[in-house]
């Protein structure tokens, strides 16, 4: 049994789901789950959780994200990616100085409008089923960031690398760069380079996967649980304070206020703790340990 996260270098052609499903097999487990979808056609890092470590799932799903996109110019689509029905066209040419220009504009906090082409519900049905009616409904405006837009290279073939927040749809911003341009544009290819703190470099493919269950060897590419939260200080309990905070129980700690990464005496990781300062029973201030996310 493993406990923890394999990070998965997703080729074009498979689903998230389907990603699930070898690595479900190929580890022979069933506790197997993904921390945010990647489309099909999309490349790159997809954290897959193990074991214990699909508890952390739904923190890795609000974590910032970074990507390297492809970028046509002229063309719009209905799913605002190459791979959808052409809409419309335009013969206008654009600069390097005006596409960067543009593009930086989008640097900051942006409103988005999900496309119809998406796996956000309304109404309890999914927005591409809608699409797939031939039906356009209304989305919800969203706010998400944009950190920043470096312009890779321009020219016949045109790469952005984007640093973003949660929600982000980065065709939908390629699709309003186009906008901003007087031209369409639309997204040709996606590869997440980053997701949380895990990157391309920790990434193994599927049949590296396999080849490392084979060989015996998976369990030394299955990062630790405690391994998504590096940003944290550790923090040590002893006895006492370990027995409280796996029982849910406040308990006195000598910490300054903040978020930690908490271990028993012998090095177990147990969860994610606050430390703040209270009131106690008898009127004095102190520091308190209270339990934010178990992973005992």
């Amino acid at each position: 049994m493993h406990n923890g996260i394999i990070v998965i270098n997703k080729e074009k052609g498979y689903t998230s789901h389907d990603v699930v499903n070898v690595v479900r097999k190929t580890l022979n487990m069933r506790k197997v789950g993904h921390t945010g979808t990647l489309d099909p056609e999309a490349e790159g890092v997809l954290p897959i959780c193990l074991g214990k470590g699909t508890k952390v799932s739904d923190m890795l799903m609000f974590s910032d994200k970074e990507y390297i996109a492809g970028v046509k110019l002229g063309i719009s689509t209905d799913t605002q990616d190459i791979w959808g029905n052409m809409i419309n066209t335009s013969d206008k040419v654009v600069s390097r100085e005006e596409f960067e220009a543009v593009v930086n504009s989008f640097v900051g906090e942006i409103i988005q409008v999900p496309p119809m082409y998406s796996a956000i519900k309304v109404n309890g049905k999914k927005l591409y089923e809608y699409a797939r009616e031939g039906k356009e409904v209304e989305r919800k405006e969203r706010r998400v960031k944009i950190y920043s837009i470096d312009v890779l290279s321009f020219g016949d073939e045109i790469k952005i690398k984007v640093a973003c927040s949660k929600g982000t749809y980065i065709r939908t911003l390629i699709n309003d760069i186009g906008e901003k341009l007087g031209t369409y544009a639309c997204m040709n290819s996606l590869v997440r380079t980053k997701s949380s703190v895990f990157t391309l470099e920790n990434a193994v493919s599927l049949d590296e996967l396999k080849a490392y269950a084979i060989d015996g060897t998976a369990g030394e590419h299955i990062m630790s649980i405690d391994s998504v939260f590096e940003d944290y200080p550790a923090i040590y309990l002893d006895d006492e304070q370990t027995k409280r905070i796996t029982n849910g129980a406040p308990s006195g700690v000598k910490a300054d206020e903040g978020t930690y990464r908490a271990y028993d005496k012998d090095g177990n990781f147990l969860c994610i703790a606050d430390v703040k300062r209270e009131l106690s029973k008898n009127g004095n201030m102190r520091n308190v340990l209270r339990l934010v996310k178990a992973f005992f």
